[in-house]
């Protein structure tokens, strides 16, 4: 039997509605924008977008394709509103050739229509339409309870359409479709070489992802990953051999602050648990909605207004988008085994990693690479040396940890996946590097703010 289990009690967003209901009672003049213009409730709707991309099982993947559409959708209607401070990411992002124009004489709220853009691509990018329908309902209550003119509300929601429909259009010619149907990952159990771990044993997880089009690399291909350490068990003297031993005591030997910071980077999005019989499943957030999360906390701390928190949330999930295929490409080039199946194998049966290894192949780390893109991202936008606390897991149990800047947090997501026992030293530090390289790209070539 299978059970699936939430660490956060999914909530409706209704207290919205429930604020509307008491402010409207008292108050006299329209006071929607005090609202719909919040930073904070731009961070919220991406916190909702990422629960029910929690609760549909999607791996990371497949959640940084939905992220990057979504908040692309909201980006470009901030554009169209705010044309002198902000620039399209038409002909900036790999096929994207047009997205509709507003009208000049019709009135429109662009911070509402960014909302329900980012929604209607969200909710509509991996899933039917209709998982946000109650969130997208309840701000349009809003709207119309606090006192946007009725012309005003129904131009917002008609632009906001017509963006919505342009990016998805977008989207599905990305190649993602066609992958769907694409063969497997054939399993040989040669030596060094993936295969599937336990205790779901499950098979590799999009090893086609590579043909996904990119956003700003000119391909897959663009950055030229190193091989990993040749496999060799036998000599002591290898830099293999050296590897395989390095994470075996790692484990063995760790620390409560090591373990700390492998479960807070875990972002596990659906941990298998056995327990006799009975096996359940355990949810949290992937990577990629782990490093939204940051964007959220970010934008906060600097008192991002609306707009610029718009503009961080995507160039982030840009970022993020794109580093996932530059990992998954070394992944299934080099199909390198994990650290417990080397172990397991060749030095101690009973050995288990301190996190569930995840399925798909070792090298590169795509939770490295992608933190790395994240970091020089959203540096890009609030700067380096920004301290902030991470209470990302708190809603999953795990105590906050506190950086000193992004690029900190990278760094220290560099030690976690090695601390977890799911990926080899060397792997970590790599990726890390080529996730950089990525991050540069998006900073270097988007042209988001002028």
């Amino acid at each position: 039997m299978i059970v699936v289990i939430n660490y956060k009690l999914m909530k409706p967003f209704l207290l919205i509605l429930a604020v509307s209901c008491v402010i409207l009672s008292s108050c006299k003049k329209p006071d929607y924008k005090d609202i719909l213009h919040d930073p904070s409730l731009y961070s919220r709707t991406v916190h909702e977008l990422n629960s029910v991309v929690m609760g549909n099982n999607f791996t990371p993947v497949v959640a940084s394709r939905n992220y990057a559409y979504a908040t692309i959708a909201g980006f470009e209607v901030i554009a169209a509103g705010y044309p002198r401070k902000y620039r399209s990411l038409v002909s900036q992002v790999n096929g994207l050739k047009s997205v509709p124009k507003s009208a000049r004489n019709e009135q429109i709220d662009f911070e509402y229509a960014a909302l329900l853009a980012f929604c209607k691509v969200g909710e509509a990018v991996t899933f039917p339409e209709g998982s946000l329908k109650y969130y997208v309902d309840s701000l349009h209550q809003v709207a119309v309870t606090h006192g946007m003119p009725a012309e005003m509300a129904a131009n917002s929601e008609k632009y906001a359409k017509a963006v919505a429909a342009a990016i998805m259009a977008w989207s599905k010619k990305d190649n993602y479709l066609t992958t769907r149907s694409a063969p497997k990952f054939a399993i040989n159990d040669s030596p060094g070489r993936w295969v599937p771990t336990p205790p779901a044993y499950s098979e590799a997880i999009e090893p086609h992802w590579s043909e996904i089009r990119t956003m700003v690399m000119k391909n897959a291909n663009e950055y030229s990953v190193p091989p990993p350490p040749k496999f060799n068990v036998k000599d002591k003297n290898s830099q293999y051999y050296k590897e395989v031993m390095l994470s075996m005591d790692a484990v063995n030997k760790l620390t409560p602050e090591e373990a700390h910071i492998a479960d807070f980077w875990d972002d596990n999005p659906g941990k298998l648990n056995v327990s006799g019989h009975v096996m359940f499943i355990t949810k949290k957030f992937s990577p990629p909605g782990h490093w939204l999360s940051i964007v959220g906390i970010a934008a906060k701390k600097k008192n991002a207004d609306f707009n610029t928190t718009v503009y961080a949330y995507a160039k982030t999930a840009i970022a993020l988008f794109d580093a996932f295929i530059e990992s998954w490409t070394a992944k299934y080039k080099y199909e390198t085994a994990r650290p417990e199946t080397i172990i397991n194998k060749y030095f101690d049966p009973n050995w288990r990693p301190h996190l569930q290894t995840p399925p798909f192949p070792e090298y590169t780390c795509g939770h490295c690479t992608i933190s790395a893109a994240a970091a020089e991202a959203l540096t890009s936008v609030f700067g380096d040396n920004m301290a902030y606390t991470d209470t990302s897991e708190l809603e999953f149990g795990i105590k906050n940890r506190s950086f000193k800047s992004f690029r900190d947090a990278a760094a220290e997501n560099v030690r976690a996946r090695f601390y977890g026992g799911i990926h080899f030293r060397n792997s970590c530090i790599v990726s890390n590097k080529f996730g950089k390289k990525v991050g540069d790209s998006v900073v270097i070539q988007l042209t988001m703010r002028k």
